[in-house]
């Protein structure tokens, strides 16, 4: 595997671009594929890929994503924040019809330059972003794809995952 990975967003962004047909083409061809092993591949890439970028110099998904959360998440972060449940809510979190909570501003509140603000206490969504050390990458992938243009470890991931598979050979 490489070490030197691409970081920059505005290359990408435009090479995400310019792939959508391939990746397009590469999201049919995991059809094929057995999920444990696929699974067990897109692991061991990451598990490469994920500590050679640092996410603190890019912050792009805080930027860009809706972060759903949890009641319990809301009570630990007006703990963590030293606030009344209630003015947390008020101030950051909007909740749907559902009963669903989300983070109610995009750029996250909490974002600070590239970096988390509540970094110890940020949700779980946001811990596991971008979801690639969890079982079921094949049927999550069109979601993964969502976010290949604007991730600099989904982008490098689903690259080296292409090699592995061979498909651009």
């Amino acid at each position: 595997m490489k070490t030197a990975y691409i970081t920059d967003l505005k290359v990408i962004a435009t090479t995400a671009q310019l792939k959508e047909e391939e990746n397009d083409h590469f999201l049919r061809s995991l059809h094929h594929q057995d999920d444990d092993i696929l699974d067990a591949k897109v692991h061991k890439i990451y598990e490469t890929v994920n500590p050679a970028i640092d996410c603190t110099q890019c912050g792009n998904c805080c930027k860009t994503l809706i972060v759903n959360i949890t009641k319990p998440e809301i009570k630990r972060l007006a703990v963590y924040l030293d606030m009344h449940e209630d003015d947390l809510k008020e101030k950051y979190i909007e909740e749907s019809a559902a009963g669903n909570c989300f983070i109610n501003s995009v750029p996250c509140h909490f974002l600070e330059g590239t970096k988390c603000g509540i970094y110890e206490g940020r949700f779980t969504e946001c811990r596991d972003f971008p979801h690639l050390h969890k079982p079921g990458f094949r049927k999550r992938f069109l979601g993964t794809l969502l976010h290949y243009g604007s991730c600099p470890i989904i982008f490098n991931v689903v690259e080296e995952l292409k090699h592995e598979l061979k498909f651009l050979e």
